[in-house]
C-alpha cells in the first residue's frame, strides 16, 4: 500500500484554481512535516510548500506566496494544497512528500515518503 496519495489535479485556465489533496496510509502522520514539491518537463524537483506537524509554520516558495496555501487534517490524515491564480508556469507533475525535517526544508532528497504524483496543467 502506498503511504501517500495525492488527488486534485487538472486543466485549467490562467487565473483558475485548483485544490490537491493528500492522503496518508496513516502510519505516524501527525509526526511528520508535509510538503508539495513540482517537477516540470526537463526541470528538477522544486519545492513548493511545507507545513509543520502541529501545522502552524506553513513555508512557501516565493513563487507561490499569495496564490497557495497549504493546510493539514492530522485527525484525517490529509493534507491540501489551495491553489489560487494558477499561472502557466505552474505547470508540473505535484508530488505529496512526508519526513522529519523542518517545514522550511526545500531539499527533496531530505524527505522519505513520497506520493505518486498528480498533474497540473495550466493553459494561457
Amino acid at each position: 500500500q502506498e503511504p501517500l496519495v495525492e488527488s486534485g489535479g487538472g486543466l485549467v485556465q490562467a487565473g483558475g484554481s485548483l485544490r490537491l489533496s493528500c492522503v496518508d496510509s496513516g502510519r505516524r502522520f501527525s509526526a511528520y512535516t508535509m510538503g508539495w514539491f513540482r517537477q516540470a518537463p526537463g526541470k528538477e524537483r522544486e519545492f513548493v510548500a511545507a507545513v509543520s506537524w502541529t501545522g502552524n509554520r506553513p513555508y512557501y516558495t516565493d513563487s507561490v506566496k499569495g496564490r497557495f496555501t497549504i493546510v493539514r487534517h492530522n485527525a484525517e490524515n490529509t493534507m491540501y494544497l489551495q491553489m489560487n491564480n494558477l499561472k502557466p508556469e505552474d505547470t508540473a507533475v505535484y508530488y505529496c512528500a512526508a519526513g522529519f525535517v523542518a517545514s522550511s526544508e526545500t531539499d527533496y532528497r531530505k524527505f522519505g515518503s513520497w506520493g505518486r504524483g498528480t498533474q497540473v496543467t495550466v493553459s494561457s
